[in-house]
This record gives C-alpha cells, sequence and structure tokens, in this order.
C-alpha cells in the first residue's frame, strides 16, 4: 500500500527547500541590483573626475611635447641657415640634387 502524502498539495519537502533557496538566490540578486543601481552615480562621477585628470595630464604633455618640437624646429633651421651662410654653392647643389630625385619618384609614379 502507498504511503500517505503528509503535503495535501502533492509537493515534496525538498522540492519546497529547493523553492525556497531559488527564492533567497533571487531576492539576493535583486538586493544586490539595487546595491549597485544605488552606487551607479557616485561611480560616475568618480570616472568622470579621473577621466578629466588624464585628459590635464595629457595636455600638459602635449604642450611639453609641442614646446620642444618647437625648439628643435628652430634649432634645425638656424642649422641650415649656418650651412648656407657657409657654403652657399654646395648647399644650392644638394637642394638642386634633391629636388631632382623627388621630381623622379614623382614621375616614376605617374607610369
Amino acid at each position: 500500500m502507498a504511503k500517505p502524502n503528509p503535503n495535501p498539495n502533492g509537493v515534496s519537502d525538498s522540492a519546497r527547500r529547493t523553492a525556497d533557496e531559488a527564492y533567497g538566490a533571487y531576492e539576493a540578486a535583486r538586493e544586490y541590483g539595487e546595491a549597485l543601481r544605488a552606487q551607479f552615480p557616485e561611480l560616475k562621477k568618480k570616472a568622470e573626475k579621473a577621466l578629466n585628470e588624464s585628459v590635464e595630464q595629457l595636455r600638459g604633455q602635449a604642450r611639453v611635447a609641442a614646446d620642444r618640437a618647437g625648439e628643435e624646429l628652430e634649432h634645425a633651421r638656424l642649422y641650415v641657415v649656418d650651412r648656407v651662410q657657409e657654403r652657399p654653392f654646395t648647399t644650392t647643389l644638394a637642394a638642386l640634387g634633391a629636388g631632382f630625385l623627388i621630381g623622379l619618384l614623382f614621375a616614376s609614379r605617374r607610369r
């Protein structure tokens, strides 16, 4: 003879415990999601602050690099002027030769 079911709904105790555990996990996940949602504005502000600080740091580094490049360009310009004044004929021939080679390169591309 079959054992009488003490639970009138036909749901076993282990199934009820499993359902209770699943609901508990659901509630914990929901609370965790709400906690994350509550922290989102603060995290957003921190991220914006970090991004702005990084951008300012990069701007400063770009200014330093631009200043250094300007100094190097001025140094190169003075070097070229000095060489032209020391040897104008040699410099003119070198410039003509470089122009001729560049012209040959561009002409060979057209073919």
